[in-house]
């Protein structure tokens, strides 16, 4: 319908055709020929013999195209204007033609029949527009164009898809599990790796420690190279073994190295050459047994240039308590020993040779003064060595448990070493023992007791620190024994014999063919007395003494016949 406005002002007209942006209504003026047909009523031509119809009647007979009333309804919501259409003729059944329809803009319509457009419809602002397929031509039901929004689907449930999620979860799982385990994996192998290198640290920073890595500083340092071997700090006591059932004495020195925690035992050979306080050349046996413990740690200060801390006298007894008391030792034996008390010759020896044999009391003693017929002092004096450490193997490495082990033998002790001072020593040397560092060594002595130079860098200098003074060969008595008893070891018997009673023993051979009789030679006058003392020392009657010639660098000759009886000397 259109809304005509009057303005009050003439004869225009004004009709309401929208609204623009602003929500302002919007006005055109009418033409003068359509407001000739302003009065027109739709209702005046029902009485007519033509009715009149409303709007555009396709089946309208006669008559064109009427206009259709347009209803006030009030205030619409803005149209915008799509502009002026071509007329539309109307639509004529029956052929019959007919006047022109209605055109309320003043427009003559065409005759003849016109091809149907598509109605538009106007866009009112803030209204949804027309649907789509609204504008779009009516298709046949065999051709109708179906869309998806059209229809509700109702979802099939598919049996199969919880078991498609659960071999997905079961796939995830496994290979979350795969995963945890080549971490795991890993892990521990890492660890492993670490331990490895851990324990390969701790392993060669032991064996550098122990000097066992040849070529390292540690090794240096044990062999005390690092160290000037006379600033080296060491601990030594002497012990004097005493045989009280066979006779005899043994010597050996502890020494412990505060400076390249090492321990050594070192053997002292009963010929070795001492000086009394006198002047006058005497050997370590006959020191032990005249002048005492005192006299002879003098004596060994003076020849091997170290400082003795205390003497240990231990004499057998005590010794057989002592390897008791710690449990009994092992020790690797040279030889099989005799039982001292068998009442039969070939009774089943005390000791068997062997290695790691188990000795007792009684055995550790058996074994430590044995000597064979015809063995040299040295091989007793190093069976002793071997039972002193494995007495320091077994020993506790607790200085108070140590003093009590000592104290527990109820000896009576040098003042020089008290019990206490004693169980100390021995514990420190008890713990170098059972680490392994620990060695002993035998002191070289030449065959007139004195030590030589090489005696002086392998032993006194080395282990002890010291420098050797032995006493000069003129101020002992040199003599020479040629055996001609066709016993060989009688010319061990008299070496030791004459060691022990102070003289420079001199080797002179065996002779071609045996004697009867023994012959004590001297070539000068002042040496008959000398010559004298030696027949009695070696058990011969002043009879074999006569004047003859002696052999070179000697100053008395013994030729010993087989009247020589050594246990007589």
């Amino acid at each position: 319908m259109n809304d005509r406005y009057d303005a009050g002002y003439g004869s225009d007209q004004y009709e309401l055709v929208g609204y623009d942006e602003y929500g302002q209504p919007v006005y055109r003026q009418i033409p003068a020929q359509q407001q000739q047909q302003q009065t027109y009523d739709p209702y005046a031509g029902q009485g007519q013999g033509q009715g009149q119809v409303y709007g555009y009647d396709p089946y309208a007979g006669g008559g064109g195209q009427q206009a259709a009333p347009s209803y006030d309804t009030g205030q619409q919501a803005p149209v915008h204007d799509t502009g002026r259409q071509p007329p539309t003729p109307a639509y004529d059944p029956y052929g019959t033609g007919g006047h022109a329809a209605y055109d309320p803009y003043g427009q003559a319509a065409t005759s003849g029949r016109q091809p149907r457009v598509a109605e538009q419809t106007a866009h009112i602002p803030q209204q949804a527009g027309p649907a789509d397929h609204a504008a779009g031509p009516r298709q046949d039901d065999g051709e109708r164009d179906y869309h998806t929004g059209q229809f509700a689907f109702v979802e099939q449930p598919d049996g199969d898809s919880e078991d498609v999620i659960d071999w997905l979860n079961f796939t995830e799982n496994r290979t979350e599990r795969r995963e945890e385990a080549k971490r795991r994996a890993r892990s521990r192998m890492i660890a492993l790796v670490v331990v490895l290198a851990l324990v390969a640290v701790g392993g060669v920073g032991y064996l550098w420690y122990a000097g066992k890595i040849p070529g390292l500083s540690s090794t240096a340092a044990k062999t005390g190279t690092t160290t000037p071997a006379a600033a080296q700090k060491r601990d030594v006591v002497v012990v004097h073994l005493h045989n009280t059932g066979g006779g005899g004495t043994s010597t050996v020195l502890l020494v412990d190295n505060t400076t390249t925690k090492q321990g050594s035992t070192v053997l002292l050979p009963n010929s070795l050459a001492l000086t009394d306080d006198d002047g006058t050349t005497t050997t370590l046996a006959k020191s032990v047994d005249g002048d005492g413990s005192s006299g002879t740690r003098d004596q060994l200060d003076t020849v091997l240039g170290t400082s003795i801390e205390g003497t240990w006298r231990l004499d057998t007894p005590y010794l057989q308590n002592l390897v008791d008391l710690v449990g009994n030792i092992d020790i690797d034996t040279n030889a099989d020993v005799p039982d001292p008390d068998a009442k039969k010759k070939g009774e089943e020896p005390l000791v068997n040779k062997g290695k790691d044999q188990t000795l007792g009391g009684k055995a550790a003693v058996a074994y430590a003064t044995y000597r064979a017929s015809g063995e040299a002092q040295n091989a007793q004096l190093e069976r002793f060595g071997q039972v002193m450490q494995g007495v320091l193997r077994k020993l506790p490495s607790d200085a108070s448990t140590a003093t009590t082990t000592v104290q527990t033998l109820a000896q009576i002790l040098d003042p020089s070493l008290t019990d206490r001072d004693l169980g100390t020593f021995l514990a420190k040397l008890a713990d170098l023992a059972k680490d392994g560092d620990y060695k002993t060594a035998l002191l070289p002595v030449q065959n007139d007791g004195t030590l030589s130079a090489e005696t002086s860098s392998s032993v006194v200098k080395d282990v002890l620190g010291g420098t050797a003074k032995s006493p000069s060969a003129g101020s002992a008595v040199r003599v020479s024994v040629q055996n001609a008893t066709g016993v060989k070891d009688d010319t061990e018997k008299a070496r030791v014999v004459l060691v022990n009673g102070g003289y420079t023993f001199l080797e002179g051979g065996t002779a071609s063919g045996t004697r009867a009789t023994s012959e004590v030679l001297y070539s000068d006058a002042a040496d008959k007395e000398n010559a004298t003392e030696v027949a009695k020392t070696l058990g011969l009657g002043t009879g074999a003494v006569r004047k003859g010639t002696v052999g070179s660098g000697a100053d008395v000759s013994v030729v010993l016949g087989q009247d020589y009886k050594p246990s007589s000397s």
